[in-house]
């Protein structure tokens, strides 16, 4: 938020107080916070963070009147076909697609927004799908994957994929979900999808980083993220460098259909390999590579 003409409001999720003070003579409320990455020491974290605290935040709205709402959920908890089609919003997930407490959290969350929907609150939903592009502090999840691709830490490509999106395009579409959304309605917030290694073949030709010749099933890297999963657990108590979670997706190739954000909203589609400049220039001024 550096350097933006906004009025900074601190505020907990998990503190109700909070949340009134900050909602009180709001119009309108983008819910976009979240506890989003792979691991934590402390796994409630998620639930408290992205269930309970979207359950208190919409009921607070609720109350006070706020007018339309966006909820920033994730493609994560749209399923995807057996058959290898693209998922779209109408495709419940299966429990065995929900791997790890982010997803899992995102998921009960949403199904409680979904339930506010039906009580009357007027909020739209939006599942992003991966975002990259600049100002990913963290980073994400995705975004430390370019990292460690501009580090030349990728040794080996999975066999998996990914629909990637400009993270300036997920903007314009939560304000377009905002202007144009249907009420108690997904729209994934998408682009094209790729492979993991045409998405690491765009990043050599951006870096001059050798994408990794070695492709591998997720099932090959398992037994290291599990050794990785357990250090961190029990000894560092930091971030896997190799994370379970991230592995364990790699089983799915995460293509979704994005024509109904594209048709009902109006959503951009910058070129992938544009999104992907913007994030290997960003990282590299910022000195994260």
């Amino acid at each position: 938020l550096a350097g933006l003409n906004v009025e900074r409001v601190h505020g907990d999720l998990r503190d109700r107080k909070s949340l009134h003070a900050a909602l009180t003579g709001c119009a309108q409320l983008y819910h976009v916070a979240a506890h989003y990455t792979f691991w934590a020491a402390e796994p409630s974290i998620f639930y408290e963070v992205n269930v309970t605290g979207t359950r208190a935040l919409l009921e607070t709205a609720l109350e006070l009147g706020t007018g339309r709402i966006v909820y920033t959920s994730t493609i994560g908890a749209i399923g995807l076909p057996e058959d290898g089609r693209p998922g779209t919003e109408e495709i419940p997930v299966k429990p065995s697609q929900l791997v790890g407490d982010y997803k899992r959290s995102k998921h009960q969350a949403e199904q409680e927004v979904q339930k506010l929907a039906r009580a009357g609150l007027p909020v739209v939903i939006v599942n992003p799908s991966a975002p990259v592009g600049e100002r990913d502090l963290k980073p994400t999840p995705t975004g430390q994957m370019i990292v460690d691709f501009m580090k030349g830490r990728m040794w080996a490509c999975l066999d998996t994929g990914m629909n990637l999106i400009d993270v300036d395009d997920v903007a314009t579409g939560h304000l377009r979900a905002m202007e144009r959304g249907r009420v108690g309605e997904r729209y994934i917030l998408g682009n094209r999808n790729l492979t993991l290694r045409e998405i690491f073949k765009m990043l050599s030709g951006l870096t001059g980083v050798p994408a990794p010749r070695v492709k591998l099933p997720w099932q090959a890297i398992l037994p290291l993220a599990h050794a990785a999963h357990w250090i961190a657990d029990h000894i560092t108590h930091q971030p896997p460098r190799i994370p379970l979670e991230g592995v364990r997706m790699a089983k799915y190739r995460m293509h979704y259909d994005c024509s109904k954000a594209i048709r009902e909203l109006d959503l951009p589609q910058t070129p992938a390999e544009t999104a992907l400049e913007k994030a290997v220039r960003w990282f590299r001024d910022h000195g994260y590579a």
